[in-house]
């Protein structure tokens, strides 16, 4: 480390507020959050059990003292809504464990995971106890092509048999190339899938004219199932379009998939503010929740969906970066593979994380905006780690690191120096609870 970056982080060291577990932690930090709208909570990795305690933490925050009203999740959108049906005691039978039980596809412990149990189990009693207030769980990804599928074809099959059978031809046409999503790529540069194209809209659109007829006739009184079956339903066509691209030149999948989760962001705020403006937590990644204009991202020419939530709310958001040293993660060594419970590695010179190891805290909150020189300095171009649902430490600088400018990235920043692995619902043999060696993966 620096001379200069050792005095930066004396400097930080003065304006940060340290973080003791105590019920006032976050106080500064709703002060910082004030009237927005739209709250976007990061996290560093997808398997650290901090980064989903302390979002949670801030979140039921938000509930209390703040109204707000619902969390959106980097999450498939018919898995979440079966949480959202148990926190609002719509599912029958179901215990919090059970809520989650639809989360079946890779990576499960990204959802099944205690952190996430004990959230959703807090979210019901909340909700019992002041129903008139209830908070809604919602996902916002687009990864659930056959359960959205099934999903429109359940509710149409309940409301309308002729709607059914009309979704059930244009789905039936589509589903025999995306068995397997990247052959639907494939198969697109043969010109096989402009009229599966046209099937899954025509879909969309008789489903938004649904939701439209039922509001203007009955009002928003039980609107919630047709607004979450058209959900489902651009979730399809969405999907659609993403494989078609994945293997395109003009269209890059990144932009896609997080301009498909505002999108779904916007109309999930729509229909929450069909009374009175609603306020909307978001959790997912920092690499969706910053802004891409504060990273490597924008000279690629991609998206996120910090940058378009910034630019289609401004002065309604706040986006929260969630930063970690050390420890250990939950995190698989290839796609498709076992959990496994991996210790980090040291920062790497010239990054965020060993500035603010260097700051002196075990935890800590800052707001940069409040110190116009700091946020100055925190805008320089540094190394930031970001590890997903795969960790690659033999290339964790090509894999784990990219080059950001944070006080732009973000508005606020949460750092948790050594943190541990989330715990999963349920365990592999590769994921062990006893510490692993310090010198683990090198043995050296």
């Amino acid at each position: 480390m620096t001379d200069a970056d050792i005095r930066l982080a004396r400097k930080i060291a003065t304006v940060v507020t340290p973080l003791h577990g105590a019920l006032e932690d976050y106080d500064q930090l709703l002060d910082s959050v004030g009237d927005a709208r739209l709250v976007l909570i990061g996290e560093a990795t997808h398997g650290t059990h901090e980064f989903h305690r302390e979002r949670a933490q801030i979140t039921k925050r938000l509930i209390l003292d703040k109204g707000f009203v619902a969390v959106a999740a980097e999450a498939d959108w018919p898995d979440a809504y079966r949480v959202n049906r148990f926190v609002r005691g719509q599912s029958n039978g179901d215990e919090a464990i059970d809520a989650l039980g639809d989360f079946r596809r890779f990576p499960q412990w990204m959802w099944r995971n205690a952190d996430v149990l004990d959230f959703v189990g807090w979210l019901r009693s909340y909700n019992d106890s002041t129903p008139a207030r209830a908070v809604g769980f919602y996902g916002l990804d687009q990864y659930s092509l056959h359960a959205s599928m099934q999903t429109v074809l359940a509710y149409l099959t309940r409301v309308d048999w002729g709607a059914a059978e009309r979704a059930r031809h244009r789905y039936a046409s589509f589903e025999d190339l995306s068995l397997y999503p990247p052959a639907y790529g494939y198969a697109s540069h043969f010109g096989m899938a402009r009229a599966y194209e046209e099937q899954v809209v025509a879909q969309l659109v008789e489903l938004q004219r649904m939701q439209k007829e039922r509001v203007d006739r009955d009002g928003y009184v039980d609107d919630d199932e047709v607004f979450a079956a058209a959900a489902d339903a651009r979730v399809v066509a969405n999907a659609e379009r993403y494989y078609r691209e994945l293997l395109g030149d003009h269209i890059d999948p990144w932009s896609l998939r997080d301009a498909h989760l505002t999108d779904t962001l916007d109309a999930l705020h729509a229909h929450l503010s069909r009374r009175e403006p609603a306020k909307i937590v978001v959790w997912a990644h920092n690499s969706h929740v910053g802004d891409a204009r504060a990273t490597e991202l924008d000279a690629r020419g991609q998206l996120t969906l910090g940058r378009l939530v910034r630019e289609r709310h401004p002065g309604q958001s706040v986006s929260i970066g969630l930063t970690t040293s050390r420890g250990t993660v939950s995190a698989a060594s290839e796609w498709e593979q076992p959990v496994e419970r991996q210790r980090i590695r040291p920062p790497r010179t010239g990054s965020y994380e060993e500035l603010f190891s260097e700051v002196g805290f075990a935890r800590f909150f800052l707001d940069p905006r409040r110190v116009h020189d700091l946020e100055d300095a925190l805008a320089d171009e540094r190394l930031e780690r970001a590890i997903g649902v795969v960790y690659k430490p033999e290339t964790e600088r090509l894999s784990h690191y990219f080059e950001a400018r944070l006080s732009h990235q973000f508005d606020l920043v949460l750092h948790f120096d050594e943190t541990r692995a989330v715990e999963p619902l349920e365990r592999t043999t590769e994921w062990r609870p006893d510490e692993l060696s310090e010198t683990y993966p090198s043995t050296l």
